[in-house]
């Protein structure tokens, strides 16, 4: 099914949950986070910060930068909730996260939320749904422009998610 190293290593129940959200798209990602127990709030962040999430005795929260567009907010929930999976214990202190997805942890931590995140918000099934019903011999741009639309993602995270530069 194409997944990430990530997606492996998680708990089956967990994987149970999110794949619950794959039956349509785009992924609900607001419904993924609620059933996961995150709570998720719209917020004004610096224009640089993209989103931050903490655990505050137990209750851990995810702030979206409202003055993002929303292709870019959704990328940004399914990151958030890919360090919840990945990096609990990292919570504590907050992650808060500059729009190159980067933060005071170390770049593997990061990368290895950006490719939950990608499982998470464009699954494989999904890209291959939607590269079938748009491909009638479009040009590549355009292709991608449809499938990313369909996913609501930017073209650039749906070409991070293929392995395209450029």
């Amino acid at each position: 099914m194409n997944h990430s190293q990530e997606w492996e290593r998680l708990p089956i129940e967990k994987k149970e949950v999110i794949i619950k959200y794959h039956s349509q798209y785009p992924v609900k990602l607001g419904a993924l986070a609620k059933e996961l127990g995150l709570v998720v709030k719209l917020a004004t962040l610096p224009a640089n910060i993209s989103g931050e999430i903490k655990d505050c005795d137990g209750v851990v929260t995810i702030r979206v930068n409202k003055h993002d567009m929303q292709a870019r907010r959704r990328y940004t929930l399914a990151h958030e909730i890919a360090h919840f999976l990945l990096h609990r214990h990292l919570l504590r202190d907050g992650i808060t996260d500059d729009v190159l997805y980067r933060s005071s942890q170390s770049n593997q931590i990061e990368a290895e939320a950006n490719r939950l995140a990608a499982d998470i918000i464009m699954p494989m099934h999904q890209v291959d749904e939607c590269y079938a019903r748009h491909f009638k011999g479009k040009k590549d741009a355009v292709l991608y422009e449809a499938i990313a639309k369909d996913l609501d993602v930017s073209t650039i995270a749906l070409k991070y998610r293929l392995g395209v530069n450029g």
